[in-house]
């Protein structure tokens, strides 16, 4: 069934999003504060809006992309009040679980419903519509959702109550960085030992070393030809969103008393990483930092 969806944040992964909704047919209003980020939507099918408050008025839905909760809390404060009386909104920003369930909270103040669902997946799963969603809020607001998170993504499980969402995702990207730190030491390492990538490669892809951070993210050129390293790591998913994620997993991880000694290492490598490249190189470059440090400029 077709229905009226608002898309606030049309950004590297909001704007293939919203075009995936317009070829599910549905009709899509967008907003985004940069021009070109709207007139590329707008190429797309999605019908540009002036402001986040006229992207909503008329809307069933809306689902909103940002940069951190800070943004979404602010967001809400605007259109809130603009939005028709039982809106469902939908969050696919990756924030902190407080911020999470205090949106909602301030959703449901307000008269809407509301669930947090952040992805997995990257740049490529969101124009590919393959993204991994983790939602979080009540069992009637996810069953609503979930046509619309079928035809942006391939799976969607609902993991809990407000903020369960954004509580899965933080854990699933610790084990993300983790495993990627832990990839390219070991290639640096069989670098060391003079051994060549693809037979390391070929060796850990089927065996106990496999991950997804191997066989589908490479850290080297060469054994997986769609990885980032083959574009001289274009990101993908760039080093300063790792960064950040892994920041919440950590905050989070101390909050609760969790001796993560590897999250939190991945974390200071991360952000030590990011303010170097920002958001111009993928995570998994993490490698060249990992070679340079040891002294290993092949």
């Amino acid at each position: 069934m077709s229905r009226t969806v608002a898309v606030i944040g049309l950004g590297h992964m909001g704007a293939p999003m919203a075009a995936s909704l317009v070829k599910a047919g549905h009709r899509v209003r967008g907003h985004d504060l940069v021009p070109e980020a709207l007139d590329g939507a707008a190429r797309a099918g999605v019908e540009p809006a002036a402001s986040a408050a006229e992207a909503v008025a008329d809307a069933e839905t809306v689902v909103t992309m940002l940069p951190t909760g800070g943004h979404v809390l602010g967001l809400y404060d605007t259109v809130l009040a603009a939005a028709r009386p039982g809106t469902l909104f939908v969050d696919c920003s990756t924030i902190d679980v407080a911020d999470a369930r205090t949106a909602h909270e301030r959703a449901v103040a307000a008269g809407m419903r509301a669930l947090d669902a952040p992805v997995s997946g990257g740049v490529a799963g969101a124009e590919a519509a393959t993204l991994t969603f983790m939602a979080g809020g009540p069992e009637a607001e996810f069953a609503e959702a979930r046509p619309l998170l079928e035809a942006m993504g391939r799976k969607v499980v609902h993991c809990g109550g407000p903020g369960a969402g954004q509580a899965a995702k933080i854990c699933n990207n610790m084990i993300l960085g983790v495993s990627m730190i832990a990839v390219s030491e070991a290639f640096v390492l069989g670098e060391s030992l003079g051994l060549s990538h693809q037979a390391l490669y070929d060796v850990a892809s089927t065996a106990s070393g496999q991950c997804w951070a191997l066989t589908a993210n490479c850290p080297v050129p060469g054994p997986v030809p769609a990885s980032p390293a083959n574009r001289d790591y274009r990101p993908g998913f760039a080093a300063a969103l790792m960064a950040k994620d892994l920041g919440l997993a950590a905050d989070a991880a101390r909050a609760g008393g969790v001796r993560a000694e590897l999250g939190f290492r991945a974390a200071d490598l991360y952000a030590t990483y990011a303010e170097r490249v920002g958001t111009g190189e993928d995570f998994s470059g993490i490698v060249r930092t990992i070679r340079d440090r040891s002294g290993d400029q092949t």
